[in-house]
């Protein structure tokens, strides 16, 4: 499955130094992206705020409120304000700093998280990365520091019990092992640039892990075609004998006097407008 993803202010590092840059700006509120996702049937999509300023919280809950149900959160999540992100709209929240800390998983903070919002809001962040005794270990802080927490299917199968899916992504095999060992939906996120990345997680993950695309898209800068990847979505839909997608009523308008997102054209595809 297709998991689009808005990210709030994109990080780049450089000579070890960490600095924000935008690598896109758009003249659209992120309420037009969130009303896309939702108009095109896209589920699940991750708002990621990768900066705790005021101008990213507006905008995160912007996007929640005109998606409700349909969009994930995460960055800076805590049991401080999970539960304001879940009421706002967020189907989800997406956690990985507050119960990764020096290293270590903190299993009392995550058991908090799940005692405040239940264990079927949560997604866990546990983005990985390979060293030299050839297993993976989670990793924190912008994929920065390793912790002790190697993967394996029992650790998953562990973990399972306290969160609703996983948030990964790095390489092929590792798309491979998880396809073979979460026994809860999980999703590989980021490196995905062309519908052929698509397809090689698709194949690499037997069809049991997820992807999300993010700064790839046109619609946020990219060379990847959004309506193409959407197509691409419905495609997978299809095969698997999913319900298929339905157009809401009033959409195209975008409701509300809100401008126009597709065109519908003769051959069945929708021409986006940019």
């Amino acid at each position: 499955m297709l998991i689009p993803r808005l990210t709030l202010h994109l990080l780049v590092c450089s000579g070890g130094e960490q600095a924000l840059k935008t690598n896109f700006e758009s003249e659209h509120p992120s309420s037009w992206f969130a009303e896309l996702y939702q108009e095109d049937g896209l589920t699940g999509g991750h708002v990621i705020m990768l900066g705790a300023d005021e101008a990213s919280k507006a905008a995160a809950l912007g996007a929640l409120g005109a998606y409700p149900g349909g969009l994930q959160l995460g960055g800076g999540v805590s049991t401080e304000n999970a539960v304001e992100y879940l009421e706002a709209g967020a189907s989800h929240v997406i956690v990985t700093s507050f119960v990764f800390r020096d290293g270590r998983l903190e299993e009392e903070r995550l058991a908090d998280l799940v005692k405040l919002v239940g264990k079927q809001r949560l997604v866990l962040d546990l983005s990985c990365r390979k060293k030299e005794d050839g297993q993976y270990y989670v990793v924190t802080d912008r994929w920065q520091k390793f912790s002790s927490l190697a993967l394996s299917e029992a650790t998953l199968a562990y973990l399972a019990e306290s969160c609703d899916e996983f948030l990964l992504g790095i390489d092929d095999e590792l798309v491979s092992l998880l396809g073979k060992w979460s026994p809860i939906p999980v999703t590989y996120a980021g490196g995905a640039r062309t519908l052929d990345d698509l397809e090689r997680v698709r194949k690499a993950g037997g069809g049991r892990v997820d992807i999300t695309v993010g700064s790839a898209l046109d619609i946020f800068g990219g060379q990847l075609p959004y309506a193409d990847v959407v197509a691409w979505h419905r495609q997978q839909q299809e095969a698997a004998g999913e319900p298929q997608w339905q157009q809401p009523s009033g959409s195209g308008s975008g409701g509300g006097g809100s401008q126009q997102r597709g065109e519908q054209q003769g051959d069945g595809t929708v021409l986006y407008r940019f």
